[in-house]
């Protein structure tokens, strides 16, 4: 594919240190690498994997996403951790990272989603938005500049 000039290509990749992670690693140059969890236990094994896996193959990991990590009730506002809490920030402490930021569980992330009008655009200035502006912000931050 010819992308022509672009500002970022972000891949988004399975969990896991697999082929796919590797081969991408290995034949394409990378300016970093963001490890996205879910607060579990069982998210978090790969989740460290991956952070790992970027390190050894000398890719720089920018930090850490903890995705649903808190879901709202719409009614009552009540907050519950389903996946349990800060499970990605013990995990960015223990391997010396950064929390970019952090990605509630909302319905409305995935209506906008799947209706093709991300949150971010239908609504922009909801807390959901800006949760993933702060995290693009921090991830462009940490980027190498590109030369002019």
């Amino acid at each position: 594919v010819d992308w022509g000039q672009l500002d970022y290509l972000v891949i988004d990749m399975p969990p896991g240190t697999g082929d796919v992670q590797l081969s991408i690693s290995q034949n394409i140059p990378i300016a970093g690498a963001v490890i996205i969890s879910t607060p579990q236990d069982v998210a978090l094994l790969d989740a460290r994997k991956g952070a790992e896996m970027f390190r050894k193959v000398h890719v720089p990991v920018l930090g850490l996403v903890q995705n649903m990590s808190v879901f709202q009730c719409p009614k009552c506002k009540h907050e519950t951790h389903i996946f349990g809490a800060d499970g990605a920030r013990d995990l960015a402490k223990a391997l010396q990272l950064d929390v970019l930021g952090d990605i509630p569980l909302q319905v409305n992330i995935r209506e906008t989603c799947d209706s093709g009008q991300p949150v971010v655009i239908s609504q922009p200035q909801s807390d959901a938005a800006k949760a993933y502006l702060k995290i693009a912000k921090e991830i462009v931050r940490r980027l190498p500049v590109p030369p002019a």
